[in-house]
Order: C-alpha cells, then structure tokens, then sequence
C-alpha cells in the first residue's frame, strides 16, 4: 500500500515536471499523450492525477500564483495603495506574459461562465481583495472596480500581446495606457 502511495507521488511529480516543460514549449494545447509518454506513464495515469487539462494546466501554474499571492500580501499594508496595487499589476502581467498559456488558465473556460470556479483566480482573488480594497478607500482606483476585472484586464492584454516581438514590453505598455486612461481630462 505504502509503495503504492510512493509510487503515484513519484508519477505525479514527473507528470508535472513533464507537463511543464511541454507547456512551456507548445502553450495550453500541448498534447496530454505527449506528456504521457514522454513521463513514461499511460495516458489513464496523466487524467488519474488530472482529470482534465484545466486541472493539469492550473498544477503548472500553481508555484506561479502562489508566489503573487504572497506578493499581493506583503504589498497589503504598504503606504501608497495606488502604488502598491500597480506594482501587483506589473507583477501578474510580467508572469502572465512570461509563463505560455497562463493567461489562458486565468481566463474561464467557455463552460466556466456561472457554472465553474477558477480555480487560480479564486486563489489571486482572496490575496488580491484587500489590496484592491485599500486603493478603492483612497481614492486610487473606481469603487465598483473587482479583481476579477484586474485578472480580465491583464488576462486580455497577455493574450493581445503573445505573438508580439517583445510581448511583455508591449503588455505592460498597454497596462500604463489603460491606468492612464485614453481620454485626457478636460
């Protein structure tokens, strides 16, 4: 039982290892046989440990959001909201633009709208909340402004930049002309 158990741990973690490397290379359409056999298991074992490619590509990312969810923590409390909550801004956009196909476990998938929770957005949710909170009481960003709307922002300007020669350049350049603003005040 105990080797059992060892055993399906150290499938799991070549799978994942595996499954980096190959969304790394092809993005969220790399081929779960692919991953499979080059992991040296069957194709029942990869969908075992993850049922669905959803679940595989939000394993691949999972290191990634953690470490800005702890970003978003330790920028919480620091004394310029506004500030803070740009910097998180730069940071899941610079991921997002860094890491193939992450931008796509951010998004819902098409059966998702109402029905699904997102996994990775609920985690960059619950760490982003009270950072978004702090800006909106200061007067930094609209009130009615949600994480999910920060997560969709940055999601779309990953995806509209992908093929870019320099794709995170022309994201974060987006990003500033979005917290500009297209219309100047008058």
């Amino acid at each position: 039982m105990t080797a059992q158990r060892a055993d399906a741990r150290r499938n799991y973690t070549r799978i994942l290892a595996v499954a980096e490397a190959e969304v790394a290379a092809h993005g969220v359409d790399a081929s779960l046989e692919q991953i499979a056999r080059t992991a040296g298991v069957g194709s029942a074992t990869v969908r075992r440990h993850f049922p669905d490619r959803r679940a595989l590509l939000e394993a691949v990312f999972s290191q990634r959001i953690d470490a800005l969810c702890s970003r978003a923590t330790d920028l919480a409390d620091a004394d310029d909201p506004r500030a803070a909550l740009l910097e998180w801004l730069a940071a899941l956009t610079t991921y997002a633009t860094s890491a193939r196909g992450m931008a796509d476990v951010l998004l819902p998938a098409p059966t998702d709208y109402g029905s699904h929770v997102n996994a990775c957005a609920v985690r960059l949710g619950g760490a982003v909340d009270p950072l978004l909170r702090r800006a909106a009481l200061a007067g930094a960003v609209a009130p009615d402004v949600t994480t999910a709307d920060l997560i969709s922002l940055v999601t779309g300007l990953t995806l509209a930049t992908e093929h870019h020669p320099d794709p995170a350049a022309e994201a974060h350049r987006l990003l500033a002309l979005t917290v500009r603003g297209i219309s100047p005040r008058g």
